[in-house]
């Protein structure tokens, strides 16, 4: 491993990692996520079983989609989008199962033992995920704002919508 010269900064980094219990790696994970994700909190959140954990760097404020197409109906999907970048599967990666239909391009993955859909990869946004709030862990969300999207005429909303494909990107 490279060490850094930290110069004035050496006795207080190190003092910041005792008291806080971390070892270099941990206290510079922490620094980094810190600064790269300014604003935004850490949501974790997972399925009804526990077997699928995940946690996500989004602002506490969510803009949730309420889409009318077939499948978000029937599943009654509501979901906020982030980039690929600040998501992480925590566990469960093998408990994972997906489902796709018309274009194939949406990734409806579900935990194969209690069927939830915590997340999944919206058609709108290959390059990222769609998170559903209610799968989150209390005390993280402040305020949910939600937007119906005509997902019946999902071409023409996509592309009417200022903001949507650009979500996913960091």
């Amino acid at each position: 491993p490279r060490t850094f010269d930290l110069g004035a900064q050496s006795e207080r980094w190190a003092a910041f990692q005792e008291r806080h219990r971390l070892s270099g790696e941990e206290a510079a994970r922490l620094l980094l996520d810190a600064y790269e994700y300014r604003g935004l909190v850490k949501h974790t959140g997972g399925c009804h079983c526990g077997a699928i954990r995940f946690e996500v760097w989004a602002s506490p404020d969510l803009h949730v989609f309420n889409c009318n197409c077939s499948i978000c109906t029937k599943k009654q999907n509501r979901h906020f989008i982030v980039p690929a970048s600040r998501f992480k599967l925590l566990k469960g990666a093998d408990n994972l199962r997906t489902y796709t239909f018309n274009t194939h391009r949406a990734q409806h993955t579900f935990c194969k033992t209690c069927g939830v859909q915590s997340f999944y990869t919206p058609r709108s946004n290959p390059d990222g995920y769609g998170i559903a709030p209610h799968c989150l862990d209390e005390g993280t969300v402040r305020t949910i704002t939600t937007e119906d999207i005509n997902g019946k005429e999902w071409e023409k909303a996509v592309k009417e919508h200022k903001t949507i494909r650009d979500m996913s990107k960091p």
